[in-house]
């Protein structure tokens, strides 16, 4: 597993999925990683926020760890820097705006002054290890798009991370077509590239053109409030609907903890230099209807954001029958439930909902198939590695990039090790790879016991059952059972007596030495119980035996 004379190519999340992205590269005995994110979880994770890679496989090798490099801002990069930087104990880089988020996560957590966080300028180069790194600016949906140059003794990796083509960003300037084929006439061995929206048959679209057609759709809203929510990380968006709101005569509130902190960073980060003053949600609410913009969070349906609160009556900013809210996003695949409640809510008050179905509001932040052939012939890569997808969208990116006439692919895995040179890129091996779960204030396994237990709780329910047993193996008072989730409703008492009865006959039958075995009791009186809730309910619930003796 140690990178001899060759390069490596490891990812350890972001490849086989959407988020979470961590990749590992190898070579004459180092290793570099590039980006450390996370994902937010799914019902299959119950109780859970957030999801990390498992980084068991370097942090076996820290000692060969030479840094860790950050291409943008957005939480599926560096969301999990705060959780794991201390403990890899290695620096950190990033582009300025990128630094400042991330030096305002370490300081919520306590190790910014343990944490080593270099802020490397727009554009600028640096040397780890056997690896020189320069940054790309590509256009993106956040500030500081960066791709990465990374050169090696065994040839030249062209790290795309999240990137577009956009000939009017609003927010930062990306490489030209010039740029970057000059990158690609030095010779580039392998470019490991964004595979998002690969499906898409047109390209993204531009921030310029998000201008016009959120003017055109608020610009008739004469005397009616509007909020417009979008990804707070946005800082081009942000510039946009500040545009539009000046255009348009309304005045700017903005909605949100994390769209304060992303314009304050911005600004000192020398963006959104002439954004307007913001007024507060009750100036906004003293305003004739007409003029005012509120922009919110919460436009992926989270609970506890401005958007959720504003829908439900729990906000100080108030909507009314034929006022507007525009979803300046897309949708995340998984949220589509928690939007179209929200959007539900809205809809029941005779709110009007405009989105980017109907309207020109928003553009992906990720390449379609127009912009990853640019690159291809920009680039010229001799080989094309698919991150930053599901299997369909990585095997998608590979067939085109073969179409296209770059020589060799490889559709890869989290876990799987790929040689990328010499005579690459070809799959060594396997190495362990998984999820981390933060519950509460642990970092625990996805796939351990915990896990389980609750998927299993929530999906049958639980029973408990109290008795006490003298040594001789008699009950010395009745079995008491409880029940939590089983949809008996007006039959539980009929069940709680039938249990308990079962539970008793189970300590009654059990002959010689078992009588006095307190596994083997516990055991039958657990299997006597749950056949009782499987008759009752038809569910195999969860049954917890709670054995004393008298």
């Amino acid at each position: 597993m140690n990178p001899g004379k060759e390069l490596l190519f490891l990812a350890l999340g972001g490849s086989g999925e959407i988020g979470m992205n961590v990749n590992l590269y190898g070579c004459d005995g180092k290793w570099l990683m590039v980006d450390l994110g996370m994902t937010f979880a799914d019902p299959y994770y119950p109780g859970i926020d957030l999801v990390f890679a498992d980084l068991e496989f370097i942090e076996e090798r820290l000692k060969d760890l030479v840094g860790v490099v950050l291409t943008h801002g957005h939480e599926d990069h560096i969301g999990a820097v705060p959780y794991f930087a201390q403990e890899l104990g290695v620096p950190l880089y990033a582009t300025p705006f990128t630094a400042k988020l991330i030096h305002a996560k370490l300081t919520e957590a306590g190790i910014d002054k343990t944490t080593e966080l270099n802020v490397i300028p727009n554009e600028g180069a640096f040397s780890l290890g056997p690896f020189d790194i320069r940054y790309v600016p590509l256009a993106h949906s956040i500030a500081e798009g960066n791709a990465l140059v990374i050169d090696t003794p065994y040839g030249r990796v062209f790290h795309t991370g999240d990137w577009k083509l956009d000939d009017e960003p609003r927010v930062g300037i990306p490489a030209t077509e010039e740029e970057l084929t000059a990158i690609g006439d030095e010779g580039v061995l392998a470019l490991v590239c964004d595979s998002t929206n690969v499906f898409n048959p047109k390209p993204s679209g531009s921030e310029g053109a998000v201008r016009a057609g959120l003017f055109e759709a608020i610009e008739p809203l004469k005397g009616r409030r509007v909020v417009v929510t979008t990804f707070a990380s946005n800082v081009a968006r942000l510039q946009t609907l500040a545009e539009v709101a000046e255009a348009t005569g309304r005045q700017l509130c903005v909605a949100g903890r994390s769209l304060d902190r992303i314009i304050a960073v911005a600004q000192a980060s020398g963006y959104l230099q002439d954004f307007p003053d913001t007024i507060s949600m009750d100036e906004a609410m003293d305003l004739p209807r007409g003029q005012v913009m509120i922009v919110a969070t919460g436009g992926q349906g989270e609970a506890r954001a401005a958007l959720a609160r504003i829908a439900g009556d729990q906000h100080p900013i108030k909507l009314e029958r034929g006022d507007v809210v525009l979803f300046s996003s897309r949708q995340i695949p998984g949220n589509e439930i928690a939007i179209g409640r929200i959007q539900n809510a809205l809809v029941a008050k005779g709110i009007e909902l405009v989105t980017d179905r109907q309207s020109m509001i928003h553009v992906s932040g990720h390449p379609g198939r127009p912009e990853l052939v640019s690159l291809y012939e920009w680039i010229r890569p001799q080989m094309l590695v698919p991150v930053h997808g599901e299997m369909r969208h990585m095997a998608e990116q590979a067939r085109l990039g073969k179409a296209e006439g770059i020589p060799k692919t490889i559709v890869q895995k989290n876990g799987d090790l790929i040689r990328l040179a010499p005579n690459g890129p070809h799959k060594l091996t396997e190495v362990r790879n998984g999820r981390l779960v933060l519950d509460g204030d642990i970092i625990a396994p996805a796939d351990g016991e915990a896990m389980g237990a609750r998927r299993r709780l929530g999906l049958n329910g639980l029973v408990t059952v109290a008795l006490a047993v003298t040594r001789e193996g008699k009950l010395a008072s009745p079995a008491q059972v409880a029940s939590v989730g089983l949809p008996l409703d007006e039959d539980m008492n009929d069940f709680v007596i039938e249990a308990e009865s079962d539970a008793a006959e189970a300590v009654r039958t059990l002959k010689g030495d078992r009588k006095r075995d307190r596994v083997a009791i516990a055991e039958a009186v657990r299997l006597a119980v749950r056949r009782t809730a499987q008759r009752w309910s038809g569910k195999k619930p969860v049954v917890q035996v709670l054995l004393r003796e008298a």
